[in-house]
C-alpha cells in the first residue's frame, strides 16, 4: 500500500525530474539538444525491452512510439544540403523506425537492440564531436 507521504514524494520527484529535463534543453546548445534526443530514444528502447520481458504490452507501445517520435524528430532536424552524410543518415533513421515498428508488432526484443546498437554508435560519434568542438 502507497502511503500519502510515498505518494507525495512520487509526485515531486516526477515534477523535479521534468523540471530539470526542461532546464537542460532550454540551456542547452543544438549540439546538446541531439544529445538529449539521442539519450531519450535510448532510454526509451530499453525500457521497452524490458517491458517486453516482462510482458507489458501498453508500456512497450508507449515507449516505442515515443523511440519513433524522437527517431523521427532526428529526421527532420537533418541539413540536407550537408550531403552524402545528412542522406546517410536520413536512410538510417527511416530504417530505424522500420525496426521499431517491426519490433512493436512482434515482441522482437533483438531489433529493439540493434536500433539501440545503431543510435549507440550515433551517439558515440555525435559525443566525440562535441568533445573536438570543445577542445577546438
Amino acid at each position: 500500500m502507497v502511503s500519502k507521504g510515498d505518494n507525495m514524494y512520487s509526485q515531486a520527484a516526477k515534477q523535479y525530474q521534468s523540471v530539470n529535463t526542461e532546464t537542460s534543453v532550454m540551456d542547452a546548445d543544438p549540439h546538446r539538444l541531439i544529445q538529449l534526443l539521442l539519450e531519450g530514444a535510448l532510454a526509451r528502447i530499453a525500457k521497452a525491452i524490458g517491458c517486453v520481458q516482462r510482458g507489458d504490452a501498453e508500456e512497450k507501445n508507449n515507449s516505442i512510439n515515443r523511440a519513433i517520435a524522437i527517431i523521427g524528430g532526428l529526421r527532420d532536424s537533418l541539413d540536407m544540403d550537408q550531403g552524402d552524410l545528412a542522406a546517410n543518415l536520413e536512410r538510417l533513421y527511416e530504417y530505424m523506425e522500420y525496426r521499431l515498428f517491426q519490433a512493436n508488432v512482434h515482441n522482437d526484443v533483438s531489433a529493439l537492440e540493434e536500433v539501440g546498437r545503431l543510435l549507440g554508435e550515433i551517439k558515440s560519434a555525435w559525443d566525440g564531436i562535441r568533445d573536438e568542438t570543445v577542445k577546438g
